[in-house]
């Protein structure tokens, strides 16, 4: 029997810091963008691109990242991403255009893609299969304080400074990272292979490329313009990954990982559940910032209800994951999160925080228990020494769907919001809500938030749509029967006899 790390739990905690810092940057700069695009002038492609450009690098460099701590050390290669993204944090204080700030979430892109596949990784090979619910469900638990402290304490921020200070508000979370994972962790790789560097190319020019096309569907169209030449490179890439990672001798990442129908049934139904999720929160914030009028700070508070109930479904799914299985609280999960959104349809301009705040608890208690249930069963197929790549795989399918998520609910609610807007309105104020309610022209005003909040329903019934079919997904494929021998793990010697 392998002894288990005397400091696993330290080590948890590194864990936890380091993905922390992915989840206080983007829930505070979400909080942020209003200001932000007053302060900078910034168009709503130039909003796009700030939120986009970051996601585009991250998921493109994911599975490389992952082969890289693999190869040569998770530890290292997840301090490099931390130093990295607290860096380009430190040059965002003094960011002063649209493409200034886009540079440095493309900076902050690659540095978050480093940290990543190698925490989740790192989780998986400290602790064994006895622990890891419970592990998993303490660092889903510290993300979503996360995802509710940010907007807070970013909304603090932005009243009694200016939207820079968000970007401040990584550096000292990366430094104590840094400093935990230098003096508790220790390093961790997998046995030495030959590198793929063809696959690496491959999979990072394929996967730019998909999120690039995804990414530019609501301006032009599926097929349109710039678009289908980012989905032509994408698939071409996309399919020479795959059929030279199936040839090649040292392949990057296994993808036989997807014949275990825990991994494949797990990575789908996230996938399909980040779809349905892909801009919620971009979208209740302005709804509470332009529609209801609330400040930063008040509209950061008003995601507490999403932190305190999953807390509860990370704690409750934990427990009842390792009674009856994952596949079961992963159902129930989802369909409590396609309450949430089958709620949030009923909102209109005149519905106040009551039915958002309703939906918003639904939401946590839905996703605190099924997130971690569904990573836990696709994460115990994947053998020790390919926990970077393996996870990084994992990271890559669910970061693809928020990109499409994103491209797909913000393309209906930006056309669906303009659709419903008066033909007479100014050009900039049919095309945004910020736009329109900076007129201060009652009148407008009021148009808009009545078009924003109509459009608003439309998105969130195809969310639940899209979270419907995860659920089904996950239902339908996975299995709680006894645990999946991990993918490509030698089979264990047998004992001697007498």
């Amino acid at each position: 029997m392998e002894t288990r790390n005397p400091r696993r739990w330290w080590i948890l905690v590194v864990l936890c810091l380091s993905s922390l810092v992915l989840t206080i940057d983007t829930m505070a700069l979400t909080v942020a963008v209003p200001s932000m695009t007053e302060d900078l002038g910034a168009s709503a492609q130039d909003v796009q691109w700030i939120l986009d450009s970051y996601i585009l690098v991250f998921a493109g460099l994911l599975l490389t990242s992952g082969s890289l701590g693999d190869r040569f050390g998770r530890r290292k290669v997840m301090l490099t991403g931390l130093l990295l993204f607290g860096a380009a944090s430190l040059v965002g204080t003094f960011a002063a255009d649209p493409g200034q700030v886009i540079a440095i979430r493309v900076a902050m892109g690659v540095g978050g893609a480093l940290i990543m596949p190698s925490t989740l990784s790192i989780l998986i090979t400290v602790f064994d299969e006895k622990e890891r619910g419970r592990a998993m469900a303490a660092w889903g638990s510290v993300s979503m304080l996360g995802l509710v402290g940010s907007p807070v304490l970013g909304g603090v921020l932005i009243d009694h400074f200016s939207w820079h200070s968000i970007f401040f508000l990584n550096v000292p979370v990366v430094a104590l990272a840094v400093v935990a994972g230098l003096t508790l962790m220790p390093e961790s790789k997998a046995p030495w292979q030959k590198a793929d560097p063809l696959g690496a190319v491959l999979s990072a020019a394929g996967m730019t490329a998909l999120v690039w096309w995804i990414t530019e569907i609501p301006q032009h169209g599926a097929f349109g313009g710039r678009a289908v030449i980012g989905l032509a490179v994408a698939v071409v890439s996309l399919a020479a990954f795959v059929i030279w990672e199936n040839v090649t001798d040292s392949p990057m990442v296994p993808l036989v990982l997807f014949k275990h129908r825990n991994f494949s049934g797990g990575s789908l139904s996230l996938a399909l559940v980040q779809i349905g999720n892909g801009g919620l929160l971009l979208v209740l914030t302005q709804y509470l910032q332009f529609v209801l009028g609330y400040s930063p700070i008040k509209a950061g508070l008003a995601f507490l209800p999403l932190a305190v109930t999953a807390i509860i479904g990370n704690a409750g799914g934990a427990q009842l994951a390792a009674k009856i299985g994952n596949r079961f609280v992963v159902l129930t999960g989802m369909l409590i999160m396609v309450a949430c959104f089958a709620l949030l349809t009923t909102v209109d301009a005149g519905s106040g925080f009551t039915v958002p705040a309703i939906a918003l608890g639904l939401l946590g208690l839905g996703a605190g228990a099924a997130m971690p249930a569904a990573v836990g069963a696709l994460m115990s197929t994947i053998p020790p020494e390919k926990a970077g790549v393996g996870s990084a795989l994992n990271d890559t399918i669910q970061q693809s769907g928020t990109a499409l998520g994103i491209a797909i609910l913000g393309s209906l609610l930006t056309s669906g919001y303009t659709h419903r807007m008066p033909a007479d309105a100014p050009a900039e104020a049919r095309r945004s809500i910020a736009q329109a309610v900076a007129t201060a022209h009652p009148g407008l005003a009021g148009a808009a938030r009545e078009a924003f909040a109509s459009s608003m329903s439309t998105t969130f019934a195809v969310s639940a749509a899209g979270v419907l079919a995860a659920a089904v997904l996950a239902t339908l494929v996975m299995r709680d029967t006894r645990p999946e021998q991990p993918a490509e793990s030698p089979a264990p010697e047998p004992e001697p006899v007498g």
